[in-house]
Parts: structure tokens; sequence; C-alpha cells
């Protein structure tokens, strides 16, 4: 759902700029009580994976793709100020570097795919763990619903802000059921792969989930006929425990999938592009800023052979979007004192 230049007119995109600027401030302040030395590094992790797995387009009708969006993902691994930065993050290393999304357009692409996705998700995300029964296999469930609703909500953002500043004719309610109708295909994908790497966290390393935290379930005795809860008994001792090799698992499984896996992925336009130009709003589509970067369209300048050059660009995403999301959550986080690290409560899992 990467909008290039030229669909938003100006004066609408410098607004969603300014928009897209506030959420990112919020977001920077909010972080400093989400992140800590543990979490910063993973954090930028988590930026480089959804980096790697938006490379993977996937089928979802005839003719069009769709890939992951990665706001209900960051928001509950990290959390929801964390992961309006990480999608901030590789939204803009795939502005400048690979001509992915037009640069006048990356204040609409930061509201749209990294505020609205973020919100949307974490919002119905703590509302569903709150009324489900406490235990892992509800945040897996939770975590699904959240990214499934939170696709087609950017679709229809984007619709939105079409209406007030497209630059073609088309009517807004042609685009708003073209976006919405093959976005929620695409949520379906972004719910299994969201689900999937939260579950697969959770197996390993629950006390690094940020989603997950509080939801431990009491140990149930039945005393007369009726079930009460036992006392709690103690948490096991995760903090202290080093999160590197969840961060190494991370970043290997993050080189793989867009160093290789990627050339695998769906050539079909994806949903936003498909809509596009079934409907006319590309009519006036912009020859990007970045179209001559030596990595436009995931590809490395003068690498003829395609396997090798999409892999290449792929694996620089990875490794650039991990350096430059570490560096800014690294000094966006919480510095704690050797006396508050000693006095950290015990994380507790589900």
């Amino acid at each position: 759902m990467h909008v290039p230049d030229g669909f938003i007119n100006a004066p609408v995109s410098a607004v969603a700029g300014v928009v897209a600027a506030g959420a990112v401030a919020v977001s920077l302040k909010g972080a400093r009580r989400e992140l800590d030395e543990r979490t910063a590094p993973l954090a930028g992790l988590v930026a480089a994976f959804i980096f790697a797995v938006q490379m993977l387009n996937f089928p979802v009708a005839a003719g069009t793709s769709g890939h992951l969006l990665g706001g209900a993902l960051a928001a509950i691994l990290v959390g929801p100020f964390t992961g309006v930065l990480c999608i901030s993050v590789v939204l803009l290393m795939q502005g400048v570097l690979f001509a992915d999304g037009g640069l006048t357009a990356l204040g609409v692409n930061i509201t749209v795919m990294g505020v609205v996705t973020t919100v949307v998700a974490y919002a119905l995300f703590r509302g569903l763990v709150k009324v489900l029964p406490r235990g892992r296999r509800s945040v897996t469930v939770a975590s699904f619903v959240a990214a499934l609703v939170s696709v087609p909500a950017a679709a229809a953002v984007f619709t939105l802000v079409y209406a007030v500043g497209g630059t073609t004719d088309v009517p807004t309610g042609t685009v708003f059921t073209a976006m919405v109708g093959v976005h929620t295909l695409i949520g379906l994908g972004e719910a299994a792969i969201t689900a999937a790497t939260v579950g697969a966290v959770i197996a390993v390393r629950p006390d690094l989930v940020h989603g997950a935290r509080g939801l431990t379930a009491p140990l149930k005795l039945r005393v007369g006929g009726e079930l009460v809860d036992a006392a709690p008994a103690a948490a096991p001792v995760t903090v202290g425990r080093s999160p590197r090799k969840v961060w190494i698992t991370g970043l290997v499984a993050s080189l793989i999938l867009a160093g290789f896996v990627s050339f695998y992925a769906s050539a079909s336009p994806d949903g936003l592009e498909k809509v596009a130009a079934d409907k006319g709003i590309d009519k006036n589509v912009e020859d990007h800023a970045a179209k001559d970067s030596p990595l436009a369209d995931y590809g490395v300048k003068d690498v003829t052979d395609a396997r090798l050059s999409g892999g290449l660009a792929g694996v620089i995403g990875v490794g650039v979007t991990v350096v430059v999301g570490t560096g800014v959550f690294w000094v966006v986080r919480k510095r704690r004192t050797p006396t508050e690290a000693a006095e950290a409560p015990v994380a507790e899992t589900v």
C-alpha cells in the first residue's frame, strides 16, 4: 500500500506530513516507556523483520498480491509507540533507498501504514485480551483479529485522504469499495503472518512480547467441589536472561527471507497498485525522486542476474534497517540506573 508521488495533491500531502511528524514526535516520547537496554535492539530487529517480510508479496486474487503492513505485529511485539517508529523507519528506508513509496507521499504512508494500523490493531488487541481467557493462545487469537482489521482500516483511511486530496476524479465510493474489498483479503495474510510470528516468540520468550505482559493465568485448585485461585507461584526468572539468541535467530530469518525467499514472491501488483490501475487513480503518478538509486526497485544496479540482484538488495535493506532502527531505539530508550536494574520486577509469563 505504498502511495507513490502524484496520487495525492501537495497541500494534503503536506498536511499528512505534519500529522506524521506529530505522531513520530509523540511516539519518540512514548517509546521511552517501552524501551530499555534489552528491548531496544529487539525493536531494531522487528523493523528489519518487517522490511524483509514486506518483500514477500503473496497472491490474494487473480492478478493481485498483498504484503505485510506490519503495524499490528510491531505494536504487539514492542509496544504501540515503538511500533509507529518501526514502521516509520521501514518506510523511510524503502522510500530513500529503494524508490518504494513517494517521498512527497511519505507523510501519507506513515499516517496510513504506520499510525492507523498500529493504533487500530493495538486498541483492538488490548480489548480482546481483556475479555478472552488469559493465556498464550488468547494472545495469538487477539493478534490475528487485530492484524486482520488493521489492513482494511488503513485502506479506508487512504480512501478518506484520496477523497480530500486525490489528483483524479474517480468517485470516492468506487475507490472505497475496491480498496477495502481487496485489502480485507490482504488482511487475512497479514493476520496469519502476525499470529504466527507472535506465537513463535511467545513460545520461546514470552517476556519479550510487549502485548503479553501481565497476562498470567492463575492456577486453579478444586476445594470442596469448587475451583479457587491457588496462591501465585514464583514466576520463572527471566530478567537478566539475554535476548541475544532471539535477536540472532530473528536476524538470520530476516536475511534468509529478504535474500532468498523474496525471489519467489508474487510479481503481481499489490492491492493499491491494482486498484489504481483498474480505476484510473494513477493517471498523475510521478517518477520517484530516487528512481536512479543503486537499489531502486529492490535490485542492485549493474548486477545482471535477477536472483542475485534482488537477494543482495534484500540483504542490504535488512542490514541498513536493523542498524538505523537499533540506533534510533538505543538513543530513545530509557536508561536505567544500576539500582533500578537490580530492583526491576521479574517478568511475568503467560
